[in-house]
């Protein structure tokens, strides 16, 4: 009887509970996604059913190019439409970054190489970040997201610690300028006309020519004299009609432009033809390396850019070369390439230093104010080349690949030379030369190059013949300082203007030549 089973009471059938049995609950993955499948659910009996694989991010640098007409830039900026925020969108699209993710580019580690500005093209650019690149056909999946513009050429597997922007050494641009900007007699003289709204400025003869017109406020202001009239001028006194072999142009010691008459009646008779003359040849290759070779090196570069002053570290630069020995020909034009490798660059940094090479080429200012203006305490304002034939050429991460050549894979464009010339020269190269021949971008920009935009560069110059005093205060005679007084207030033509020689060994001479040259100035204005 101990050994007797008790009775389980059991129900009628008509009162056994209708509802399943509860589900086995999903187990979750210790990487946070659940394991849904049918065989994780089963149990995996039978094997017939295969558990799906599983994707995880992997640090990556994604190599592409794009064309940068019709974008703000490459960063991303709310409202504007530019590169990063196409290839964001692309990479969601394509799995790349969860929904979680969306929009929010810390979340997996995004940088970029390089900047630019906007209209400005790249055939190398990098960015890093982790991302899904699983299953095969990652590429593929981007490029179908993406515009023809901006194109993918590959991605390659990075240490955890990479970054586009941090490991990157050095980075090298290539700018565009067409031969004939560096004419000093091509587009060298523009007319004005009066209309009810004031003076206009009208085509020149040779934009006349091609049918380009001349934006009204390119040339700058109209001169105003001392009792606050607009003055006449009949012509546009543009930079670059000082030719070699013209001589239209000449200075006087007080800075005034003088015109010979018959000079300038040569030159509109000659204008047209010099132009066909001129050619990139070994002569003027050799003196437009040797300007570009003055950018070369560490330097301050506070007067190439905005918003940064010379006091800011971020305005000393370091560039390893800068030169022109190439020409291509886009759309019956030839254009000179101009190559430059630095660490880094800041923003306008490029433009500027083409803008200010072409008017030294041009002979509107000489080659030393381009050292003049690596000075701290100098300010000059900087003539600024368009931004259409500027274009990022390749990144290189020199010192990473030396540090991870074993364990990973090298991050060049060694593996996409090929398809980055062919877009190159589909999207970039004929989108410079279209917009040169259809709208002369660099044509027009060439007229602002006058002295009413620029009138700085023309002021090393002037300075032989300025007079310096004082250099050697403690030893001057009241007699002599009086001497100096009187060429001052001749050479300066009354305005006072003085340089002072800041290179006083003596403390209490340099206190003396201030107030010498205070006293100097009160006397020079009278």
């Amino acid at each position: 009887m101990e050994n007797q089973e008790p009775e389980i009471e059991k129900l009628p059938q008509d009162e056994a509970p209708d509802r399943e049995p509860e589900q086995k609950k999903l187990k979750i993955s210790p990487a946070g996604d659940e394991t849904d499948s049918p065989a994780a659910v089963s149990g995996g009996s039978g094997g017939a059913e295969r558990r799906p694989p599983k994707y995880r991010r992997r640090k990556v640098a994604i190599v592409f190019a794009f064309c940068g007409v019709g974008y703000q830039g490459m960063q991303k900026n709310p409202g504007a439409k530019t590169i990063e925020g196409e290839l964001e969108e692309a990479l969601f699209h394509a799995g790349a970054v969860p929904e979680a993710d969306r929009n929010k580019p810390r979340q997996y580690e995004w940088a970029r190489s390089a900047r630019t500005d906007k209209g400005v093209s790249a055939v190398g650019q990098v960015v890093s970040g982790r991302f899904y690149v699983d299953p095969p056909g990652f590429v593929d999946r981007l490029n179908s997201n993406l515009p023809d513009q901006i194109r993918v050429f590959g991605f390659k597997r990075v240490a955890p610690s990479f970054s586009s922007k941090k490991f990157c050494d050095r980075r090298r641009y290539v700018y565009l300028i067409p031969v004939f900007a560096l004419d000093p007699c091509s587009h060298s003289e523009a007319e004005m006309a009066r209309s009810d709204s004031g003076y206009e400025y009208v085509k020149c003869v040779e934009c006349c020519e091609k049918g380009y017109k001349i934006p009204l406020g390119v040339m700058g202001k109209e001169s105003v004299d001392d009792d606050g009239k607009s003055s006449e001028v009949l012509q546009s006194d543009i930079s670059s009609n000082n030719c070699d072999a013209l001589k239209v142009e000449t200075l006087s010691s007080n800075g005034e432009n003088t015109l010979n008459p018959e000079s300038k009646t040569l030159a509109d008779e000659d204008m047209t033809k010099s132009e066909s003359k001129f050619c990139y040849g070994e002569k003027e290759k050799e003196r437009f390396n040797r300007i570009l070779s003055y950018y070369v090196g560490s330097h301050n570069f506070h007067n190439f850019t905005t918003r940064t002053k010379a006091a800011d570290p971020a305005a000393n630069r370091y560039i390893l070369s800068f030169n022109a020995n190439t020409v291509i020909t886009l759309d019956g034009k030839d254009f000179v390439k101009c190559e430059v490798v630095g660490q880094s660059f800041m923003l306008h940094q490029i433009r500027k230093m083409i803008g200010l090479a072409v008017a030294v080429m041009r002979n509107y200012a000489p080659e030393s104010v381009i050292q003049t203006a690596f000075k701290k305490d100098v300010r000059i304002v900087v003539p600024m080349a368009p931004e259409v034939g500027l274009y990022l050429d390749e990144c290189f991460f020199t010192s990473y690949n030396k540090r991870f050549k074993v364990t990973h894979e090298e991050v060049s464009m060694e593996e996409y030379k090929e398809v980055a010339e062919e877009f190159k020269w589909k999207h970039v190269y004929s989108h410079i030369g279209s917009a040169e021949e259809k709208d002369g971008i660099v044509a027009i920009w060439l007229h602002s190059l006058n002295e009413r935009n620029y009138p700085d560069l023309r002021v090393t110059e002037h300075k032989p013949d300025e007079v310096i005093v004082y250099k050697k205060i403690a030893a001057v005679s009241e007699e002599k300082i009086h001497e100096e007084e009187v060429a001052v207030k001749e050479n300066t033509n009354g305005a006072g203007e003085l340089l002072v020689d800041s290179k006083v060994n003596d403390e209490t001479s340099e206190e003396k030549s201030m107030e010498e040259g205070i006293r100097v100035e009160e006397k020079a204005t009278e």
